[in-house]
């Protein structure tokens, strides 16, 4: 479990211009899983002991941290992230913090799950950030208050073990722990500041809560969903079809940049389990000059491959025409099984949401249930 790559050390004191020209990043393979600490998932940072400076809420904020070098407050330069005050020792011969001095928030996952990855990001914090960081991981059922998550009772596993950082960088590491978690304990060493939080990861939900749903959407990405692949991504992820609610603005679907060609954009999905497929919904809100002309569904049952053969896929529905910023609604004549799905659009745009309604099968439930046994 190490960064990659690895920064280290302070970044230069902000000189002017644009404050992302020296930031340090790099491609971290296991951001092609879904943030389980985006706030749309319910995610939230619940406790920290301390957020003197900057608060602990900003750990999620959605985007890239914004730096504003003439905005102060009444504690001092305002920033983007959470940002705790300087550590001190205990007397003026000792006026050093101890090894084991270090801050701490609380991060109640939105959706429980796998941690594949997870990015530290210290944007415009240059000469503050945290000498080290490290992240551990707990699964609590229910709605556990902070008090009962640092309880001697709980059991955190180490995910990503004290390791030094850079400041005003992005510092990404791999996790390997095969664990459904629920909780993050985020751990800065001694002191400073963290900008962002990025949790990356499979979501595995509570096979008992789907039961009890009856028939919910086998798609959404909080009941386990995932997006395997698509054709296109230029203007945003297609992870974002299967976020909860509707889209609240355009940027909030999926949208493709436009072709020039005869072919068509598509979308490949894993279904939370085998499962009948009862109804669709297909969503272009806010797609208004710009969604998706017709649409198409595609279902698979099975492992064929990365795309299965051209046979494989069997259409539930027909090449459509859709309207925009409208929700369309289909019913089947009978239920589609599937493990996997497809949305096909004609010829290029896009769409906000693609919802699927059906109850996994049985052997589909037997496979929900075992795995989360086997990780919890």
């Amino acid at each position: 479990m190490t960064a990659i790559p690895t920064f280290t050390g302070d970044a230069n004191p902000y000189s002017g211009g644009d404050p992302y020209a020296d930031y340090r990043t790099g491609d971290f393979p296991f951001t092609q899983y879904a943030d389980l600490a985006d706030r749309q998932l319910g995610a939230g940072v619940i406790a920290a002991n301390d957020e003197f400076f900057a608060q602990r809420e900003n750990l999620l904020v959605p985007g890239r941290p914004e730096f504003d070098p003439e905005h102060f407050g009444h504690k001092g330069k305002i920033m983007d992230g959470w940002e705790t005050r300087r550590r001190r020792g205990v007397s003026a011969g000792h006026p050093w913090p101890t090894a084991e001095d270090h801050d701490w928030a609380l991060v109640r996952l939105g959706a429980p799950g796998v941690v594949r990855g997870i990015v530290v990001d210290t944007a415009h914090f240059r000469g503050n950030y945290p000498q080290a960081v490290s992240v551990e991981g707990t699964s609590v059922p229910g709605s556990p208050s902070p008090a009962e998550l640092l309880g001697d009772d709980v059991k955190w596993t180490t995910l990503v073990p004290r390791t030094p950082v850079g400041g005003h960088a992005a510092n990404g590491f791999a996790v390997t722990v095969e664990q459904r978690f629920t909780h993050l304990r985020v751990n800065q060493h001694p002191d400073g500041g963290i900008a962002r939080l990025r949790v990356y990861g499979e979501v595995v939900p509570d096979p008992g809560w789907l039961a009890a749903l009856g028939t919910f959407d086998v798609l959404a990405l909080e009941n386990g969903g995932q997006v395997e692949d698509a054709s296109n991504l230029f203007y945003s992820p297609a992870t974002n079809t299967i976020q909860p609610g509707r889209s609240r603005k355009m940027d909030d679907g999926w949208e493709t940049r436009r072709r020039r060609d005869q072919g068509n954009d598509w979308i490949r999905y894993r279904l939370v389990a085998q499962s009948q497929i009862r109804a669709i919904e297909i969503d272009t809100a806010y797609l208004k000059g710009n969604s998706a002309g017709w649409a198409s569904v595609s279902v698979r049952d099975g492992e064929d491959g990365a795309d299965g053969a051209a046979g494989d896929w069997r259409e539930i529905l027909p090449r459509t025409r859709l309207q925009p910023d409208t929700n369309h609604r289909f019913v089947l004549a009978s239920p589609a099984v599937g493990t996997h799905a497809r949305v096909d659009i004609f010829p290029d745009g896009g769409i906000s949401r693609l919802r699927l309604f059906g109850t996994p099968t049985e052997a589909g439930s037997a496979e929900l249930t075992a795995r989360h046994r086997e990780l919890s």
